[in-house]
């Protein structure tokens, strides 16, 4: 009798770009990926923090570098992708937080040019270089629950989220051929540098804790297997849709 076989996560000879790689959710990405065998290009603006990052990761022995990047400029990325990469992990991302009628037009076209307008060229050029050179691959786009809700004060950047997911199904349809897959991960508030402005405002913890089912926000880990999922092997048949790691926040 022919047992089936367990697919692996090993990501072993394979290359890995991760956006917004210097810190947290882009940093524990680049982690899971080295880890788990491949050679990672951690990609970042803060070039000092990115190296130190790399350096730290460098230490452990992985297959690591760092590459200066801002995804805003997107005439500089096809540059990235001279040659293919099998794993695109794209965290960089911008919230500037406020009330709608309070929103300034530099503010709605900042959280645009990175989170929709830079995601959305980084996925072309990386779909553009594997069809070229015949492979198949992983984009991995790390969204947010607030793709799939709303948020007090957050009207632009549920609005850069909702339509990142759009984004991902259409260009799943038409690269699903080519055996290239593109996915979303959805997580609620994970607990990082960047969030601690708003996990440290008892008001806004309460309302986070109302809706999370589970007692505690995320950690930056609740990621890393997500990611190393839809990058391997292991998730072989999934395109097109989101990974919600929101602890029951969208559930009701």
């Amino acid at each position: 009798m022919d047992l089936p076989r367990t697919p692996k996560f090993d990501l072993t000879g394979q290359r890995a770009l991760v956006t917004g790689a210097s810190s947290g959710i882009g940093l524990g990405c680049a982690v899971a990926m080295a880890e788990a065998g491949a050679h990672v290009v951690c990609a970042a603006r803060r070039l000092d923090v990115l190296q130190a990052s790399v350096n730290a990761m460098a230490a452990q022995g992985w297959s690591v570098e760092a590459l200066p990047l801002d995804q805003t400029d997107v005439a500089a990325l096809p540059a990235v992708f001279e040659a293919p990469f099998d794993i695109v992990v794209n965290s960089a991302g911008l919230a500037r937080h406020s009330p709608a009628v309070e929103t300034t037009p530099d503010d709605f076209d900042a959280v645009m040019n990175i989170n929709l307008r830079g995601a959305y060229f980084l996925s072309a050029e990386a779909a553009k270089a594997l069809m070229s050179a015949g492979k198949r691959g992983s984009i991995i786009h790390i969204s947010s629950q607030m793709a799939h809700v709303g948020g007090v004060d957050r009207a632009v950047y549920c609005a850069s989220k909702h339509a990142l997911e759009g984004m991902v199904k259409s260009m799943a349809i038409e690269w699903g051929k080519s055996g290239i897959r593109i996915n979303t991960i959805c997580p609620t508030f994970i607990r990082t540098p960047l969030s601690a402005v708003t996990l440290d405002n008892p008001e806004r913890l309460a309302w986070i804790m109302d809706k999370i089912k589970l007692p505690r926000v995320g950690e930056i880990e609740d990621i890393m297997g997500a990611a190393l999922f839809l990058a391997s092997d292991a998730s072989a048949m999934v395109t097109g849709t989101s990974m919600m790691i929101d602890g029951g926040w969208t559930a009701g």
